[in-house]
């Protein structure tokens, strides 16, 4: 019997709470004035004490910067849906990475279960069922650059260059603000879905050190992560915060038995091996009492490691690399990155009654694509040498983005509070690069495992974003709120933006109120959307993307990319009907046009003939034609997702027995895919496995809830995670729809339970043991039948966003505080 089973009646009971809640020290300096976020503060503790997350009947109001620009904001009086998760929570999931934390704590955030090539090292999320890049992602309010590795294959996520979460220390978070509403309007293209806004720590003392090491159910994948943050005074003005980390994973092997070996030898699904060093730094120094200069930034080197699919001994004699291998081989890519990002601003209060702010922010990340263990059959073929290791060219991108923002409060007789005015402007550079491979890494069929970049897919691509925003905000009256922005957006390579919002807020008294916003946005292509180009072979298949403003994309009937547009709206409901049980309602609906999707698929003849155009050879795969295949990125349908959020928290007291934070939060959530474009020949451009991607891999609904016990120097906490049904369309790799564009297997997946399990001791006031699990009943996904995993390389419905294939993770965690 699954755990989820075991303990789901003992927790069905509880009352609904918020799967997350504010940390009492967010953003905090000993000072108790505002960090560089805005946060108001409240001093600390001279002792420094390591603990659980601090009891929600004793948290503070907590102000947030996310959603609005006006300064007394806190998260229980927002006019928009936002959750507030505190650093120590994400710390202490025992996961080593925002992203995996964040997954465990918001039933609004699901993932894919596995990726594949460089889309598996990333951390793309989705938010209310959209992909990465419809959620933007600040880091201390600033706009975060995303990373150059596209997400190459078939998947929810295909085609999405995300902010990289990894890429963010763990350590270095106070508490991440996640807006769950279109915000275009306030701060530009992507905030389709929301706004994940990561804060920094501030503190200006202390150090404080973190060991998780853990690992899997099946015995593999190692996880080990180490790190530290310590602040500093700058003299009397000033702080300085830093952080440094470590991770490293190790891989995991989640295949079946290959019947051309009959042994389970296949390294090729399953999370890849990463390793993974970050530092970080955040300061602020008041020059006088009014002008502040701060600054902050991360640089993370990552090595990552993933391994392609077996070519066994009867592969490798087909391909005539037996003389090479004669016990066959499986190659392994290589992505040693470079990623960094860096702000510095002055802001200051009172010039002319105005509070303003100027910063430039520059941002990159910067990938070198290898390839060993791996070799050019044809080279080979042709010359009876082949290198086993291979350079196979670089992805590179860089953003520029430089921000004024003024802000002033008016006092107007008519309204009940002053209104806040805020306005300013934000000029952006984008760039994105294509380097490419070493010559016999693409010559002919290329190097084995992924074939390296062309000269023809080489890119040099820029565009400069120029954009002004207004925003307004009041009380009308003692209990109505009205916030109202617009903003206007130029690119220079798809043109212009209107985007605007309106939310409001009443309360009729301290037990309920409610909320509404309308809102449009929009989200610009991307220069990796439409630039990038590359082709894969494997044994079994072959398969590619070309760029679709490319003359073989326009063959295929591709027209270019434009931007696409939404219009959201929500409503909400707020209620308090017990001094410590705090309901939040919210529904959405979001409509977007033009959405860009990997489209304009063709497969056989006519993909051959594209990749000619496009200066691609395919004779060097062995396989059949019609088991060639491309795609282009188009903008290729509408899609309209529905949802409700629910969320609450309750807080009990059993005096000498403790006290219980209740929590629970779901997430019900449907996406409709319409208004398919077609073809200039006049077929559809997403087959009915591209629209389940979009519409149906991603939970129907997820459920959180769950308590934490304290009592003394112990804590215990329990949650239940429930991932509703997905539904895929998978390939046949056999018989007589294999490789088939038409035809597919419909999957369906059903329900799954995860519990998550955490037993802590305060050993001493610096020190605090934990040990725990995620998903401690090893539960996973649904199995997928053979005829769709190529020699039963998955066994797992990859393509899902439910649970991840990987299983129970066990976890041992150390916090010293000095």
């Amino acid at each position: 019997m699954r755990s989820g089973y075991i303990l789901a009646p003992l927790l069905v009971g509880l009352s609904f709470s918020t799967a997350v809640a504010a940390e009492t020290t967010s953003g905090q300096d000993s000072s108790g004035e505002k960090n560089p976020s805005g946060n108001k503060t409240v001093a600390k503790k001279s002792v420094p004490v390591v603990r659980a997350e601090q009891s929600v009947a004793d948290e503070p109001e907590q102000v947030i910067v996310t959603g609005t620009r006006d300064p007394s904001q806190t998260a229980a009086r927002s006019i928009s849906p936002i959750t507030i998760i505190g650093g120590n929570q994400l710390r202490s999931t025992g996961m080593t990475d925002i992203r995996e934390a964040l997954v465990q704590l918001s039933p609004s955030i699901s993932r894919e279960v596995n990726g594949s090539d460089q889309g598996s090292v990333i951390d793309a999320l989705s938010l209310r069922g959209l992909n990465a890049d419809q959620t933007l992602v600040l880091v201390n309010g600033k706009r975060r650059h995303t990373t150059a590795a596209i997400a190459v294959d078939a998947s929810s996520q295909q085609g999405t260059t995300p902010v990289d979460l990894d890429m963010i220390p763990i350590s270095a978070v106070d508490h991440i603000e996640i807006l769950q509403d279109g915000a275009a309007a306030q701060y530009g293209s992507d905030a389709i879905a929301g706004v994940i806004n990561v804060i920094l720590k501030s503190n200006n003392h202390g150090l404080h050190l973190q060991a998780v090491n853990g690992g899997y159910a099946a015995g593999d994948g190692f996880t080990t992560g180490e790190n530290l943050n310590a602040g500093f005074k700058l003299g009397h003005r000033g702080f300085l915060n830093l952080s440094a980390e470590f991770k490293h994973q190790d891989r995991t092997q989640r295949t079946g038995i290959d019947p051309r070996t009959g042994r389970n030898n296949d390294l090729a699904t399953g999370q890849p091996q990463v390793t993974r060093e970050s530092i970080e730094t955040n300061f602020g120094y008041h020059l006088t009492d009014a002008i502040e200069l701060y600054g902050f930034g991360t640089f993370t080197h990552r090595d990552a490691e993933r391994w392609a699919f077996l070519r066994a001994p009867s592969t490798t004699a087909a391909d005539g690399l037996s003389g090479m291998y004669p016990n066959g081989f499986e190659p392994v890519e290589t992505m040693p990155e470079n990623d960094y990002g860096f702000t510095l601003g002055f802001r200051g209060k009172r010039l002319y009654g105005f509070d303003w702010d100027l910063s430039s922010t520059i941002g990159g990340d910067h990938d070198t694509l290898g390839d060993y263990n791996s070799a050019n059959a044809d080279a080979y073929k042709e010359t009876g040498y082949s290198p086993s290791r291979f350079y196979l060219g670089n992805y590179s991108n860089q953003q520029w983005t430089n921000n004024l923002d003024i802000r002033r409060g008016v006092d107007l007789p008519f309204l009940y509070s002053p209104l806040n005015i805020a306005f300013g402007g934000e000029y952006r550079r984008d760039t994105y690069s294509i380097g490419s491979g070493e010559p016999l890494s693409y010559y002919l069929s290329g190097a084995q495992g992924y074939q390296g970049e062309t000269p023809q897919d080489a890119v040099n691509a820029a565009r400069h974003v120029a954009a002004a925003y207004v925003d307004f905000s009041t009380q009308i009256v003692k209990r109505w709120r009205v916030d109202l922005a617009g903003r206007f957006e130029h690119y220079d390579d798809v043109g212009n933006a209107r985007t605007g919002k309106i939310s409001t807020r009443y309360d009729i008294n301290r037990f309920i109120g409610f909320r509404g916003t309308a809102s449009t946005g929009f989200r610009a292509p991307t220069l990796a959307e439409q630039n990038f180009a590359a082709f894969i072979s494997s044994p079994n298949y072959a398969t590619g993307q070309i760029a679709a403003n490319s003359p073989a994309a326009r063959a295929l009937g591709s027209p270019g990319l434009r931007p696409e547009t939404s219009t959201n709206f929500s409503a909400g409901m707020i209620l308090n009907p017990l001094p410590r049980l705090h309901i939040n309602v919210d529904g959405y609906t979001i409509y977007i046009k033009h959405r860009i999707v990997d489209g304009g698929y063709a497969s056989g003849a006519r993909a051959v003939e594209a990749y000619a155009a496009a200066g691609v050879d395919t004779s060097g795969f062995s396989g059949d034609e019609s088991a060639v295949s491309t795609n282009y990125f188009t903008n290729g349908a509408s899609t309209r997702t529905t949802g409700l959020d629910i969320t609450a928290r309750y807080s009990s007291d059993f005096g000498r027995y403790g006290k219980v934070d209740w929590d629970a939060a779901v997430n019900f959530n449907h996406t409709n895919v319409k208004n398919i474009a077609r073809t200039g020949e006049g077929a559809p451009v997403l087959n009915a496995q591209q629209i389940s991607l979009m519409s149906t891999e991603n939970p129907s609904n997820k459920l959180i809830f769950g308590g934490i016990w304290r009592q003394g120097k112990w804590t215990v906490a329990v949650h239940e995670i429930r991932y509703g049904h997905t539904t895929s369309n998978l390939t046949f790799v056999s018989g007589s729809h294999a490789f088939s564009t038409t035809d597919f297997y419909h999957q369906i997946n059903r329900p799954r339970f995860v519990t998550n399990l955490e037993v802590g001791y305060q050993v001493l006031p610096q020190l605090h043991l934990a040990l725990g699990g995620n998903n401690v009943g090893n539960a996973h996904p649904s199995r997928v039948p053979s005829f769709t995993a190529d020699y039963n390389n998955n066994l797992y419905d990859t393509l899902s966003q439910q649970l991840s294939e990987e299983g129970g993770f066990y976890y041992l965690r150390a916090d010293l505080a000095l």
